[in-house]
């Protein structure tokens, strides 16, 4: 969904859990929550609040601890 990102809420190096809000973005006067699709580390944020964000964009790289 496109819009802006307005609160980051993980940082590189944090274990999430599935389920765990990761970010929130504002699109049409609305607040949505992304959250983790699964459980591992955030090994990567490619944005930052305040940002424009486009439909499919990566945000948050969730990694498998193991890997």
């Amino acid at each position: 969904m496109a819009g802006s990102i307005k609160e980051i809420l993980v940082s590189i190096s944090q274990a999430v859990s599935e389920g765990d809000e990761l970010l929130i973005i504002e699109s049409m006067k609305m607040e949505n929550e992304l959250k983790a699709p699964r459980g591992g580390v955030v090994t990567a944020v490619k944005t930052e609040a305040g940002a424009s964000v486009d439909k499919d964009q990566v945000l948050v790289v969730v990694e498998d601890p193991e890997e």
